[in-house]
């Protein structure tokens, strides 16, 4: 506690220049006494601090003394600004640790590039989910993110579909992806993914586990996520759209399988375009081409033509039922 306190008093000085015993004390909760003390611990480490007295007299630093993070380059203090995601942390329980952290960092820089990087923070923000998704609720996520930095396993229920299952986990990390949160764990000697806000209980158990030696959160993330996308299901699917629509239909099955669809080279009496499209999950693709309206027709294959088919009459007669 004493040597976090000294290193906050010094970066006080740092970042505010001269301060008086009674400003610091509030600051750092402790007495005026306790600063004194302090001051004096950090000038026998040969620290250049020094007290002046007087009606505007206070403790300070040697101007130009400063602790520096040596070999940063201002490119490197803007990324590392720009990286903090202060809606995550604060999820995470850490959001008053992260803004301790930058405000040490902050203290730490040269003032060229302090200027910098506060100049950025005034400038860039990151939001991590998607529009029009409303954040997920998900109550267990500082419990899970105190096991995994604890090395402690969990038991959680687990609702998959209708039912619900209870597991025992070794949690190895956490992993937030386009807005949602996942705990990556290992159980039952295999390592697998949860979907957090799926965990309607969860208890922290007293034993703790062993890592898996070598284990790399990024690496075992990045493989994962790959195999996923390699491995879903898909489908091929011949549509005709309007071309001043293209973004309805990016809007309903994704840029990336509009921007990858192949072009056919078939005449249309209305002027419209052919595309084949890749569609991951078909079973859902009837759904997300109802999106883009009569903007889209699909021409093949025939089984997603007729689901389409059934579900638009399906509309008509609800809506024709309405107005009798």
């Amino acid at each position: 506690m004493r040597a976090s306190r000294l290193v906050a008093l010094l970066l006080l000085l740092q970042t505010r220049g001269q301060m008086t015993a009674g400003e610091l004390a509030r600051e750092l909760e402790v007495s005026v006494r306790s600063v004194h003390r302090d001051v004096e611990a950090l000038s026998a480490a040969g620290v250049p601090i020094y007290a002046e007295r007087g009606p505007h007299g206070g403790i300070r630093l040697v101007d130009g003394y400063r602790t520096r993070l040596t070999g940063m380059t201002p490119e490197e203090a803007e990324a590392l600004f720009l990286s903090g995601l202060p809606g995550p942390a604060a999820e995470l329980g850490l959001g008053t640790v992260v803004a301790a952290a930058r405000l040490k960092v902050l203290a730490a820089l040269p003032p060229e590039l302090r200027t910098r990087a506060s100049r950025l923070v005034e400038r860039f923000h990151l939001d991590a989910a998607g529009w029009f998704q409303a954040d997920e609720t998900v109550p267990h996520l500082a419990l899970l993110a105190e096991v995994v930095w604890e090395n402690r396993r969990v038991a959680i229920d687990y609702r998959r579909d209708s039912s619900v299952a209870t597991r025992i986990l070794d949690p190895l990390g956490l992993v937030l992806k386009a807005g949602v949160w996942y705990i990556v764990a290992a159980t039952d000697g295999q390592i697998r993914t949860y979907r957090a806000s799926r965990i309607v209980r969860a208890e922290a158990l007293p034993e703790r586990f062993e890592r898996i030696g070598g284990f790399d959160l990024a690496s075992y993330w990045a493989e994962s996520s790959a195999a996923y996308e390699r491995d879903a299901p898909r489908a091929d699917i011949v549509v005709r759209v309007r071309e001043d629509r293209l973004g309805r239909l990016r809007d309903a099955v994704g840029r990336r399988a509009v921007r990858e669809a192949e072009r056919l080279d078939e005449p249309d009496p209305d002027g419209w375009l052919h595309l084949r499209l890749r569609i991951e999950w078909p079973e859902e693709a009837a759904d997300q081409l109802l999106r883009a309206g009569s903007s889209v027709e699909v021409l093949d294959p025939p089984a997603i033509r007729d689901e389409l088919l059934a579900t638009a009459r399906r509309i008509v007669e609800q809506y024709e039922a309405a107005t009798v």
